[in-house]
């Protein structure tokens, strides 16, 4: 198909931090690509230039951070001729594609979730999508309503359900910022520390973790100060060790 105008929208929510969403290409060199990299989403576009695949020069721009968190995300793509909206999460940036012309020539399917068929001319390795996608609109189309009443201009590949289920979170909730806190006994002589959570607070500051380190090397916090997050080591020989995000 060789079109004008494309509009591209949908919703995720990934279990992991890389992963394709969306892949066109055709024979003269034209391609679109929505990739998640380390929980950032980018887009890749080319219309008609066939040096434009693998060189730096390509169109690409990535929009997001943090977008693994498994929780919805939405998308939109626009283009009409070399013009292109990208949005994510209402964060738009407006860009202009390279190539030769104003229209996207896709002579191979389209895919959602991956790239299907290493190979082909053009098309490069990447990790297929792992997660769930709903509101899946190609130009109009419900992607994933043809899917699922098996139509059949489209087919499935793989392990693919029609449903997203929601991972099973107990949290806790800490009602006072002075006397509230979990106590686990520590492990003596262990070689490693390795602690992951998820937390939400309405105050800038406050401690999240504190443990004594094993061998008399000092105390390790990790907090929130003014905002920000911190990971503090504090060796009792040497200037303390800290990390900000």
């Amino acid at each position: 198909m060789s079109t004008f105008k494309d509009v591209v929208s949908l919703k995720f929510k990934s279990m992991q931090g890389d992963g394709v969403l969306f892949h066109g290409e055709g024979q003269r060199g034209d391609y679109i690509t929505l990739e998640l990299q380390k929980g950032k989403l980018s887009l890749y576009i080319n219309l008609g230039d066939s040096n434009l695949h693998f060189s730096n020069s390509r169109t690409s721009v990535t929009l997001g951070s943090l977008l693994d968190d498994q929780h919805w995300h939405s998308v939109l793509i626009e283009r009409f001729n070399k013009q292109v909206n990208f949005t994510v999460d209402k964060h738009t940036q407006h860009f202009r594609t390279k190539g030769e012309s104003d229209h996207l020539d896709i002579d191979y399917e389209l895919s959602f979730g991956g790239i299907p068929v290493p190979g082909k001319p053009g098309t490069f390795q990447r990790k297929n999508f792992h997660g769930c996608i709903e509101n899946l609109y190609y130009n109009g189309v419900n992607i994933i309503d043809l899917a699922k009443r098996r139509k059949p201009q489209i087919y499935t590949v793989g392990n693919v359900t029609f449903s997203c289920s929601e991972p099973q979170i107990v949290p806790i909730t800490f009602v006072s910022a002075s006397r509230s806190y979990l106590l686990l006994p520590g492990t003596p002589q262990i070689d490693g520390l390795s602690v992951s959570f998820q937390f939400r607070t309405w105050n800038k500051d406050g401690l999240l973790l504190f443990t004594e380190l094993s061998e008399n090397s000092g105390p390790l916090l990790v907090y929130l100060r003014s905002g920000r997050l911190t990971l503090l080591i504090q060796k009792e020989t040497k200037n303390p060790v800290e990390i900000n995000e």
